[in-house]
């Protein structure tokens, strides 16, 4: 009997589900590149599994045709962690959006990126409450009038990438919607990391906050605010015309007119101190280039991995056990 998997195909991965985002909407891309990407991952149908909490992006499990789980608010990555533990054979992907995973969700999201769980975690970011109709989120810049702030946002917003470094996520990356090519790249080495990897997907909602990402998806201006990272490569931009350099410790644009490459700043996704790819995450439009690519990526005993070495261990140790031989063990007493 032959073992070979069957070759899949991006159809393969479709639902019979009609997909009810807003025309237009960013996430329609997002769909489409996974399916794209999940091919070429050799993973069964059966095996492959999405995880989501509540909001737009949160659908996401209907129109794949795979397992999934359409979750509590902001505790998909609590789901996915106890499903991983428990089945380390599957590919677990959890889906979440910035209102989901950086408000209600941020205690669980810190907690899955620091323990190293071997899934998958992809953040749409349109920097609004979109399923609640319009409410600023987590990532609303200060000053956004919406809904829910008609004076405008006075909260200082949480960069997604920072959060993720500072938790000390092993695998760290960004894309945008519409670059079907670089979504595809991220994903796909998102998929290949050992450990916990973390994509912020810069995603547009056309109906509430239209055009937040257009300064780097415009051909007139994204040469001169997308810095693509690139693993031992200097950090150049604007159409090869422009580079970042380090003054002391403050990153400075310069023009490479002026200053040779080799005194640019390079980078390095594999350094073990996040530091450098903290520095780059702060690189925040107006005053810099924002950073898309791989910010990190570094080797870490995963949760999963270590969770079934000690069970593992124990049962080498103790023998399986029974489960009533565990109710009436230790301090138990009898009520009369």
């Amino acid at each position: 009997m032959s073992t070979e998997l069957p070759v899949l195909k991006p159809a393969d991965f479709a639902s019979d589900q009609d997909v009810r985002w807003c025309p237009g909407c960013g996430d329609y891309s997002i769909l489409a590149q996974m399916k794209k990407v999940l091919p070429q991952l050799n993973v069964p149908l059966e095996d492959t599994v999405f995880i989501s909490g509540i909001g737009c992006s949160s659908r996401f499990p209907y129109y794949m045709n795979t397992y999934g789980l359409h979750s509590i608010h902001g505790r998909a990555p609590a789901f996915a962690t106890g499903l991983k533990s428990t089945r380390p054979e599957l590919s677990v992907w959890v889906i979440t959006g910035d209102g989901d995973a950086l408000s209600i969700g941020g205690n669980h999201l810190m907690h899955a990126l620091r323990r190293n769980i071997d899934i998958n975690i992809v953040l749409f970011n349109n920097s609004i409450y979109g399923l609640t109709k319009g409410q600023y989120s987590p990532t609303s810049k200060v000053g956004h009038v919406t809904k829910s702030t008609p004076h405008g946002s006075i909260d200082q917003p949480l960069n997604p990438i920072s959060v993720a470094l500072a938790a000390e996520a092993t695998f760290v990356a960004r894309s945008i919607d519409v670059n079907a090519k670089h979504l595809i790249a991220t994903l796909t080495r998102a998929a290949q990391h050992k450990g916990t990897s973390f994509v912020e997907v810069y995603q547009n909602c056309n109906v509430f906050n239209d055009g937040a990402w257009d300064y780097m998806k415009d051909k007139a201006t994204k040469a001169d605010n997308v810095l693509e990272l690139e693993n031992g490569k200097p950090l150049i931009f604007g159409g090869g015309k422009k580079g970042i350099q380090l003054n002391g410790f403050k990153p400075e644009i310069v023009s490479l007119s002026d200053v040779p490459v080799d005194d640019l700043l390079f980078h390095d996704e594999t350094c073990p101190n996040p530091q450098l790819a903290f520095l780059l995450s702060r690189l925040q439009h107006p005053q810099f280039p924002e950073p898309i690519g791989v910010f990190r990526c570094v080797e870490r005993p995963t949760y999963d991995g270590e969770i079934n070495r000690q069970v593992s261990a124990v049962m080498e140790e103790k023998g399986k056990g029974k489960l009533s031989d565990l109710f009436s063990s230790g301090d138990t007493w009898t009520v009369e």
